[in-house]
């Protein structure tokens, strides 16, 4: 039972030192500058990775800005739109034509010596100015003659028949609408498919109905193709063209690589993805690039081209009017020989218009031409796959560095060198762009970063505000302002929990405090001493002193912690000057009414002791409740130093250690004592004035007369101790006077040696006085 319970005890002690240990963690600021970098961090790269459409929209944006700054260059490739414009409509009417007119420019088109004629236009209605059909519609029209009327327009050629012949001889592409309103439409398959690695059926988005021509033409036709022009933004701006359709079973190619097979007289395409040679299947089943003919193109995971844009050209453009011209047969032959034609509109009426990155609109038949000329031209735009993961290490790495920067060179330094890598991640996204055209986005990794920055600096403004709060709590009343302002823009010169530092060490006590407190009421002792401990405690702070604590009518004081000052020991002496010079003034004035009240000795005496040498500072007590404090030997010498005062009657006494520190105070050997608990006697002096004093000719000779006094007494020549005796009092000052009765004391037990040896013999007298 007993084991138990210890072992319970021992447990309970653990989990609160455990406890303890995290609580402290806690309150640490970096600990929580980096728990918050990563809390950021971790936010930031699962929406990265998630990709909402706000930040595609954000990247998207920014490519749109490197095509604005960087389009395409325009070079002259076979491919032609042959424009429904505005001078069309005016010279033919207004759209639909007559079907006839549609086969005219279809043959006029296989007679310049088209390449491959793709129309970017849905036929998927009868044509209503047909013979056949209007026969039908005067039925019940009242016409005199009906039944002859109807033979005559019988017997007139059918407008889609005659188109459909045309399509037929002449070698066309016809587009069709993929959607997903369910129908069971489906045109039929002109291009074969071959696939290497995954199916692209298995990755493609399948439609659930489509748009298509009418069977008359699409049986005719020598391609099919998609025509739809994917948008994903809100403004509609058209970024990628899908390559191919699926309706989960058979796939089909857009209209721009249909027009690219037929013009090569190619029977199949070929599609490489994910899982083929070379290219590892990881799960995740993803197209990568398409061959048609003699050209290879790269694809996005779900199938899509991304556009490379040139500026929309006059010369791309062939009007419909100048086609079915004789007339212009010499200018647009050369445009149209060999070439793959587009056929689609422009005309503001028939509402074709798209917007790209370059700005504006365009008809959708030019996206398509402009994709043929890139496929042509192979000058492409590619975002990889991998740049997805490249852009996620990036916020990662952005965010990592900037939060490092912070807490490594602070806020300041940090928002430029941000800067400075944002301005890098830029530069880096733009040469990718400009030189090996891949889209890598550069703005999401900077935002991150600047997440992070903003976290974390607010996190240690905030604990600068409460370190701040803390030491002025913990210190106000005992640093100097100076100090404190110090410590408060540099806290971690305060290490809490013990640091050994170099210090000097005080210790000020009121000589005959009993009889004083014996004769004052409660009320009047501490008025008495919060009137003393004020100007004496101002004296240690003006010094860049740290005031450890009050003990009654004693103070501890020490320099050179929490915050350096490098002449401590100098600044522990002068501090010593001002108290007894405080004291000097309090009692001229009889500020205490010592005097009023006829007291035997009205004025008030203090004694001081300073040492110095190595001591543990820190935080001495729990992290809950403390006291900052210096231990050590250094600190029980200088007590008792101060406590030897006493017997030597003066009022301040350093160590050697601090006489070695000091520069150009003026000091004088008191001798040496042996203090409690030394083996060895310890050398002590006293602080006879500052550093004017300390450079005075009077003070020159005094130390001078000193040094022959202690000699004197040293070696026992009674009339030269006299001599040096005499002297040094005329030359000190009142507050010295009762330094030197100790001297004396040691002169007169010297003069009763030197008597005692007379009476007991020549000799003994004749030894004495060598």
């Amino acid at each position: 039972m007993k084991a138990a319970a210890r072992f319970r005890g021992t447990m309970r002690v653990r989990v609160m030192l455990a406890w303890a240990r995290l609580r402290g963690l806690m309150r640490n600021k970096n600990f929580r500058a980096v728990s918050a970098a990563v809390a950021t961090l971790v936010l930031l790269t699962s929406l990265r990775a998630y990709d909402p459409r706000i930040v595609t929209e954000l990247k998207e944006r920014t490519f749109d800005t490197y095509q604005r700054l960087k389009p395409r260059a325009y070079t002259d490739q076979p491919v032609r739109i042959v424009d429904i414009d505005e001078a069309s409509i005016a010279e033919y009417g207004q759209w639909p034509w007559p079907r006839t007119r549609l086969a005219a420019l279809t043959r006029r088109l296989a007679d310049l010596g088209s390449g491959v004629i793709a129309y970017d236009i849905i036929f998927s209605e009868p044509d209503r100015t047909t013979p056949s059909r209007l026969a039908s519609d005067l039925k019940d029209s009242g016409v005199p003659d009906l039944d002859q009327t109807m033979k005559l327009l019988a017997n007139l050629p059918d407008h889609d028949r005659a188109f459909a012949d045309a399509i037929g001889k002449t070698g066309v592409v016809l587009g069709f609408a993929a959607g997903n309103t369910a129908n069971a439409q489906r045109p039929p398959i002109r291009a074969g498919l071959a696939f290497v690695g995954v199916n692209p059926a298995r990755v493609l988005v399948p439609f659930h109905g489509t748009v298509s021509s009418l069977p008359i033409f699409t049986d005719a036709a020598a391609g099919i193709g998609g025509i739809n022009l994917s948008s994903h933004d809100r403004a509609g701006i058209v970024r990628r063209v899908p390559m191919l359709f699926s309706d989960g079973a058979n796939v089909y190619p857009g209209l721009a690589v249909e027009a690219l097979r037929v013009a090569q007289n190619q029977k199949s395409i070929v599609v490489r993805g994910t899982g083929s040679s070379g290219d590892s299947d990881t799960g995740h089943a993803a197209l990568i690039d398409m061959r048609v003919g003699a050209f290879k193109l790269p694809l996005t995971s779900n199938g899509e081209s991304w556009i490379y844009f040139s500026r929309d050209q006059p010369q791309r453009y062939v009007s419909v009017k100048d086609i079915l011209d004789p007339a212009k047969e010499a200018a647009v032959k050369p445009l149209i020989d060999g070439a793959i034609v587009l056929v689609g509109a422009s005309a503001a009426g028939l509402m074709d218009a798209r917007a790209t990155p370059l700005g504006g609109l365009v008809p959708g038949v030019a996206i398509q031409a402009q994709l043929i000329e890139q496929i042509l031209a192979q000058d492409f735009i590619e975002r990889p796959d991998w740049t997805n993961g490249l852009e996620i290490v990036l916020t990662v790495l952005f965010g990592a560095l900037v939060a490092g920067l912070v807490l490594a060179f602070g806020a300041r330094f940090s928002f430029y060198a941000g800067v400075v890598v944002f301005l890098a991640g830029l530069a880096g996204s733009w040469i990718a762009f400009s030189h090996f055209r891949l889209l890598i986005d550069p703005i999401f990794p900077s935002l991150a970063a600047l997440a992070v920055y903003i976290a974390v600096e607010r996190v240690l403004h905030v604990a600068s505000d409460h370190e701040k709060k803390f030491v002025r709590q913990a210190f106000g009343q005992y640093l100097a302002p100076e100090l404190l302002a110090q410590l408060e823009n540099s806290p971690q010169a305060m290490r809490l929990g013990g640091e050994s530092r170099d210090i000097s060490v005080m210790f000020m006590d009121v000589r005959g405090f009993t009889p004083i407190s014996e004769a004052l009421t409660a009320t009047e002792l501490v008025d008495f001493i919060n009137t003393l401990l004020a100007p004496l405690s101002d004296a240690i702070q003006d010094e860049m002193g740290t005031i450890d604590k009050y003990i009654g009518d004693s103070i501890m004081a020490f320099w050179n912690a929490p915050v350096e000052v490098p002449d401590h020991a100098s600044r522990a002496c002068r501090a010593a000057l001002k108290m007894r010079a405080a004291i000097d003034v309090l009692n001229d004035a009889d500020v205490f009414g010592f005097s009023a009240r006829g007291f035997a000795d009205p004025r008030v005496r203090i004694g001081v002791g300073i040492n110095a040498g190595l001591a543990c500072v820190g935080n001495m007590g729990s992290q809950r409740r403390f006291n900052y404090s210096a231990m050590g030997d250094v600190v029980n010498v200088a007590a008792r130093i101060e406590s030897a005062s006493k017997a030597l009657n003066v009022d301040l006494l350093v160590s050697e250690d601090v006489a070695q520190r000091t520069k150009g105070i003026a000091l004088l050997e008191a001798g040496e004592i042996l203090l409690k608990g030394k083996s060895r006697p310890t050398k002590i002096y006293t602080i006879a004035g500052d550093e004017a004093v300390a450079a005075s000719p009077e003070f020159a000779e005094w130390k001078r007369m000193h040094g022959a006094l202690l000699a004197a007494i040293k070696t026992r020549h009674l009339q030269e101790a006299n001599t040096a005796l005499a002297r040094c009092r005329e030359l000190a000052g009142d507050d010295m006077q009762d330094f030197y009765r100790h001297f004396a004391e040691q002169v007169a037990d010297l003069d009763s040696a030197m008597m005692q040896r007379h009476a007991e013999g020549p000799a003994d007298e004749m030894r004495l006085t060598k």
